[in-house]
């Protein structure tokens, strides 16, 4: 992370002077560098959690813990017994981290589909049909499903709805700012299930369980929420493109260049055809899927027939078929373009992956390792309930309080740009406080899922910051990370504004949010 912010910093140093809001955005880039890097902050934080419940532990205090129904009672970490245990128990706990297993095995399944060139040409193809009018709407949105496969929305997307706004006769920074506003800041929007689901699940089922150890937390919990973003995301970075930024660009000078490659969009006859052939497999597979759910003795239903329950076969079913259905269409078309000439191939895609999420490993190490004291410490229920307490005392609508964590999350995210990092941090001190004043678990992660998304593409410590420079670069020579947030900076205020309203009416409607997902929690 130090370096990409560091060359994120020298390209934004090319801007001749710079502006109130180059200023404002280095100045959290160096704060931003002076926190330690994600792995590390688990440790320290760790660290502070044995301190402070040795401290904590002899005191008493008159919370009754929910999970026990007694006393509450702070566990001394600092114990030799724990200590000895926590240190001999340190690898289970981290193959037995409940995020480690799901976001590998959705990953290497998006990978393949990925690195075969499936999800390229299907981008490529969405692009290419969209008539020039609804050529912002069309790259927004794109933009947003592309973010299923992460990586690919950043390397295709984004340099591609450069060059065709440029092929249309139009500024092609806004291209550039409409497909970063539909990838990175629609991140949490989507029409399918992505790896990111489970992944923030598992963190927000942990963190509720510190107050109910029975709490199950559906890995679809926010689809329903997620999947209408997509077309809210759409119009407004429409709006705020067409609006706003696109005005706004007329008085910047293009460089006159033609180093873009301007074949990103092209593709051959050959993977036409694959193309078709592994999306109509895709299809069946999906048609398939339905078939067997249907009947009312379906092997995939409960036994007294849901679907949607967290223990139904189906939902827990969730990341094997993510990785199915990017798996298997990726592959096929991967064989008949020769991108996959053997099965040494495909394992070496799913292994190229794996590459990817080297650091995430790292990092689930340490994180595991903290959650596993936090929760034995039973810190976590202390700052629940005592939050509680305050949150109560202030007495502030459930609706301001979703409010605060939704701005929380985007301040935080301006100095660290981990989206998992981030809620293994907040996540378990939040969804307790919060599920302790009657807010579920469920909305808490819809509200954490809107400020990380909205504030993404204004932060210089999002890892592909420089990437985005680099691309705007190929236009305006002078571009930095001034040029970039200044651009940015209204659609990151519009998502916010209109995003954070879309879930209130969304909870006002009593409109579900997903699976197996509530507004409030029972409080005793």
């Amino acid at each position: 992370m130090h370096n990409t912010s560091s060359a994120a910093s020298d390209s934004g140093n090319m801007s001749a002077s710079p502006t109130l809001m180059d200023r404002f955005l280095n100045g959290i880039e160096r704060t931003g560098n002076r926190l330690p890097d994600p792995g590390m902050l688990f440790v320290y934080c760790l660290g502070l959690v044995l301190v402070l419940s040795a401290l904590f532990s002899m005191v008493s205090f008159s919370y009754i813990n929910p999970r026990t129904g007694e006393a509450l009672q702070i566990a001394n970490l600092m114990d030799a017994e724990y200590l000895t245990g926590l240190f001999a128990s340190m690898v289970k706990t981290f193959t037995g981290f409940a995020p480690l297993g799901m976001v590998l095995a959705s990953v290497m399944g998006v990978g393949i589909a990925e690195s075969s060139g499936y999800i390229n040409i299907a981008l490529k193809k969405m692009i290419r049909i969209t008539p020039d009018k609804l050529l912002a709407p069309a790259v927004v949105f794109i933009g947003a499903v592309s973010s299923i496969a992460t990586d690919a929305g950043y390397v295709l997307v984004i340099p591609i709805g450069a060059i065709i706004f440029k092929a249309a006769g139009r500024h092609p920074l806004a291209g550039l700012a409409a497909a970063f506003a539909g990838v990175s800041g629609g991140f949490s929007a989507g029409l399918l299930p992505s790896a990111l689901d489970p992944l923030l699940q598992s963190f927000t089922q942990s963190s509720a369980q510190l107050l109910d150890p029975d709490y199950q937390v559906n890995p679809l919990a926010n689809f329903y929420f997620t999947f209408c973003s997509t077309f809210l995301v759409t119009l407004m970075g429409w709006f705020v493109t067409e609006r706003i930024v696109e005005p706004h660009l007329q008085s910047v000078e293009v460089s006159e260049t033609e180093a873009e490659t301007t074949n990103m969009s092209s593709y051959t006859a050959e993977e036409n055809r694959a193309f078709n052939i592994s999306s109509l497999v895709l299809l069946g597979m999906g048609a398939a899927l339905i078939a067997l759910c249907l009947p009312e003795a379906s092997p995939m239903r409960t036994e007294d027939g849901s679907l949607t329950a967290f223990t139904s076969p189906l939902m827990r079913s969730i990341v094997p078929l993510i990785f199915l259905f990017f798996l298997i269409p990726g592959v096929i078309y991967g064989r008949m373009t020769g991108t996959f000439k053997n099965h040494r191939d495909v394992m070496n895609g799913m292994s190229d992956s794996m590459k990817t999420m080297s650091s995430y490993i790292v990092l689930a190490f340490f994180c595991a390792q903290f959650l596993k004291a936090f929760g034995d410490s039973n810190l976590g229920t202390l700052l629940a309930l005592s939050g509680a307490d305050l949150l109560q005392a202030m007495n502030l609508p459930g609706q301001i309080t979703i409010i605060g964590i939704i701005l929380l999350t985007a301040v935080v995210n301006l100095f660290v740009g981990s989206a998992s990092a981030k809620w293994a941090i907040i996540g378990p001190i939040f969804v307790p406080m919060l599920m302790a004043v009657g807010i579920s678990p469920e909305l808490s992660q819809a509200a954490y899922r809107i400020g990380d998304s909205s504030s993404n593409i204004i932060t210089p410590m999002m890892a592909y910051y420089p990437v985005i420079i680099v691309f705007a670069q190929r236009y305006v020579k002078n571009a930095g990370i001034g040029t970039i947030a200044s651009m940015m900076m209204p659609y990151s205020i519009m998502f916010m504004i209109g995003w954070t309203a879309f879930l209130l009416l969304f909870w006002a409607l009593g409109l579900p949010l997903g699976i197996g997902a509530t507004y409030t929690y029972p409080v005793m």
